[in-house]
């Protein structure tokens, strides 16, 4: 089989990497793809991720039997819906289903109307009424942008002074484009966060191991708020009490809520959770599988990825018993120094033989010649996995310290908070 993966970081590499384990895959393209997972799959870094028209063409022109679209931009711009009426089967949700992410004013109206717990919020598209609003609100408070950002469009203002800045910059000042043309003001949640990511076919669920992500840039949480530092999987704090609350109250109550407006959702949903003392509730939703989340969960995947996603295209998920290996994975990100501010590229990266349960993924780097050079800001994710979550960071940040660039910089605390809950070191 020829598969397709529109994509080119963390998340992709990973995906590509577990997809190569059914035998019958013998060629992997990746659009763009990146240095790094130029080692894995053949890469189009002439086709940008975003060009619909082309990632078809090429999908035609190579005779791929599925293809897999990875991020937020493509999936809510269509890729989708174009490849199915080329006759392409692919795994990702259509544009319509896509919105659940691509609008946070469509997911929470979502949530609010079907009774499925989250933050109580206000919408806003005149800067002056947002402003209005922030004289009588409680702080600390939540200010998204309505649209797609990069995953940094949440802002969480500890004052009024903050939260008109953060109105101005993001309304009048267009930090994040016409994302933040419309903003949703959330109230502040308190408790752990779980990240669930979870394949659904519309109606069948399973969802995968969950995860703990770690999106400050500095050690104890602190600094600014990044693409994500670090995960580690499962999240200690996601008990099967928890689970299944969760199925009940949030899981299949969306998955009828997108059937019933009209927009059944198939790919991967991405629950993003608060424990909260009245419960779980949604902080947010994505429409396809997080980064780095997907580092630390697919290597736990015991069933054949594609045959999942096939289930899924095929709505046939209800047939397949999904399993996943016992143990933990803790993924350490090396990112350049500065980020997520101004950093350096083109540092040449050093990455000696690593052990067999330790997997480097590639993500924002690229090939000059035949030497791997830096060219993102998170630009590698070091995943072991072990019997328990200890032996497993220390496993990843064994591996971290050997890979070398000028520039290299991690936080040297993921997972502290999850082995605190298990009572490990």
């Amino acid at each position: 089989m020829k598969i397709l993966v529109v994509g080119g970081g963390g998340r992709e590499h990973a995906i590509i990497k577990k997809l190569k384990e059914n035998p019958q895959v013998e060629t992997v393209y990746a659009v763009p793809g990146n240095g790094g997972i130029a080692e894995d799959a053949v890469c189009m870094p002439e086709i940008g991720a975003k060009e619909l028209d082309r990632i078809v063409a090429f999908a035609k022109e190579q005779s791929v039997d599925f293809v897999v679209v990875a991020p937020d931009d493509p999936l809510a711009l269509g890729c989708v819906d174009k490849l199915h009426e080329a006759g392409i089967p692919c795994f990702g949700p259509d544009a319509k289903a896509a919105r659940i992410e691509s609008s946070k004013v469509f997911s929470k109206n979502l949530m609010k109307k079907y009774g499925i717990p989250t933050a109580k919020y206000e919408i806003f598209s005149d800067p002056a009424k947002a402003l209005d609003y922030l004289k009588t609100a409680d702080y600390p408070i939540v200010i998204k942008a309505d649209g797609l950002a990069l995953g940094k469009g949440v802002l969480i203002p500890t004052s009024y002074e903050e939260a008109v800045d953060a109105i101005r910059s993001i309304m009048e000042d267009k930090v994040f484009g016409a994302s933040g043309n419309t903003v949703v003001i959330e109230e502040f949640l308190t408790g752990p966060e779980v990240s669930v990511l979870a394949f659904t076919d519309g109606t069948a669920i399973a969802p995968m191991v969950s995860s703990m992500d770690h999106k400050r840039a500095g050690d104890g949480d602190t600094g600014l708020n990044t693409g994500g530092m670090g995960t580690v999987a499962p999240n200690p704090y996601y008990t099967e009490d928890i689970a299944k609350v969760c199925m009940k109250e949030i899981f299949l109550p969306t998955l009828a809520a997108m059937r019933e407006e009209g927009c059944p959702f198939k790919g991967c949903l991405y629950f993003g959770l608060m424990l909260t003392p009245n419960g779980p509730k949604v902080i947010e939703y994505n429409c396809r599988f997080g980064d780095p989340e997907t580092q630390v969960v697919l290597p736990l995947l015991k069933t054949d990825l594609l045959t999942v996603m096939q289930a899924v295209e095929n709505e046939t998920l209800s047939e397949l018993n999904v399993e996943w290996h016992e143990g933990a994975a803790a993924c350490v990100i090396l990112a350049s120094g500065g980020y997520p501010g101004s950093y350096a590229k083109g540092k040449e990266i050093t990455i000696p033989a690593l052990p067999q349960d330790v997997i480097c993924y590639h993500a924002g780097d690229k090939l000059e010649g035949r030497t791997l050079v830096t060219s993102g800001g998170r630009v590698l994710g070091i995943t072991a996995t072990a019997a328990t979550l200890g032996q497993a960071l220390e496993k990843a940040y064994a591996a971290a310290e050997t890979v070398q660039f000028e520039g290299k910089y991690m936080r040297h605390d993921i997972g502290r908070r999850a082995l605190a809950v298990l009572g490990e070191k």
